[in-house]
This record gives structure tokens, sequence and C-alpha cells, in this order.
């Protein structure tokens, strides 16, 4: 997974993070992708984080990923 700094973070757009009211869970590429949907798994676990906030993440990083309908 490549490196991300804070200058490109606050570069990204909302639309590329998993929860963009919050800029949580950045996926500018595949790793960051697969990274974000384990650490949602970390966080809904630890009851940090809401099933339905972590579907809305793996929803964004199988559409990233490639997973999904008819994949």
């Amino acid at each position: 997974m490549a490196k991300l700094t804070s200058g490109q973070r606050k570069g990204m757009a909302k639309s590329e993070f998993g929860l963009p009211g919050s800029k949580s869970y950045p996926m500018p590429d595949r790793s960051h992708a697969a990274n974000a949907k384990a650490r949602a798994s970390q966080m809904e676990k630890a009851g940090k984080l809401s099933p339905s906030s972590k579907s809305k993440i793996d929803a964004k990083a199988n559409r990233i990923l490639g997973k999904g309908k008819g994949k």
C-alpha cells in the first residue's frame, strides 16, 4: 500500500472516502480499499462503528476492488 501523506489526504475529494461526511476510510486505490474493509470490520467488532456504516464502507470498497454483481 502506498503511503498517503496528510497533504494528499487533504487534497482528496470526499467521494474517495468510505465515510465522506467525516472523511474517514480513504480509498484512493485498491490496496487502501482492502485496508478500509479490514479496519471497518475491526471497528464494528469493537463497537466503534455501526453496521450500516460498515456496509457503506464495504460497498464502496467492493466497487473499487471489482467485487460485486456478476463478478
